[in-house]
């Protein structure tokens, strides 16, 4: 029978232990490293609020004064969606005070998570669907929301592009007509 080759094993020197250990300290440190620049950073805002930036946007934030036009999907802390939106002009201050706080701190183009304390959203206030009467956020619910920051504008420059809205419909639907004066009733049958 033949056996096979046989390669003694040699002795460990002294200190080399502590150091193969070392190493692979040092390579999960480097590894936990790399991963963790990989990972989108939360910012804690004020009043708990958490804003975790998933695609960085660009130029300035919005102020108080501002109305952002963003795409939204809100969920509650088990995930459970609660609503969305497409599209949406937000008020920067006519929303629960943790979602104007994020929204100041968005730029436009940007994707972002929000994670709102109950304290920071609806608190010990429970929101009902109005139609059903069903319970959509229960009381004290903290909230998650991604939001795709579109754009912003001033409510100044909003409240002017209304404006001119309105006059061009009203140019267009009484063409000819003097200003003021109702337009002429359609003919019978249209």
């Amino acid at each position: 029978m033949v056996e096979p080759t046989r390669v003694p094993l040699q002795p460990i020197r002294k200190g080399s232990l502590a150091k193969l250990w070392a190493g692979i300290v040092v390579v999960l440190l480097v590894a936990a490293g790399a991963a963790w620049l990989n990972v989108p950073h939360a910012k804690r805002l004020t009043g708990g609020v958490t804003l975790e930036t998933l695609t960085a946007g660009k130029g300035p934030s919005p102020t108080t004064t501002d109305i952002a036009l963003i795409n939204y999907k809100g969920m509650l802390g088990n995930g459970k969606q609660f609503d969305q939106g497409q599209g949406v002009p937000m008020p920067v201050t006519g929303v629960v005070p943790g979602f104007s706080t994020a929204l100041q701190a968005m730029q436009a183009g940007g994707k972002y998570r929000i994670r709102i304390p109950a304290a920071q959203a609806y608190g010990a206030e429970e929101k009902r669907n109005q139609q059903t009467g069903e319970v959509v956020i229960p009381a004290n619910s903290d909230l998650t929301f991604d939001v795709d920051m579109i754009e912003f504008r001033s409510q100044e420059e909003v409240l002017r592009m209304m404006q001119q809205q309105q006059m061009m419909q009203q140019m267009q639907g009484g063409a000819g007509a003097a200003p003021g004066a109702p337009a002429p009733a359609p003919a019978p049958g249209q």
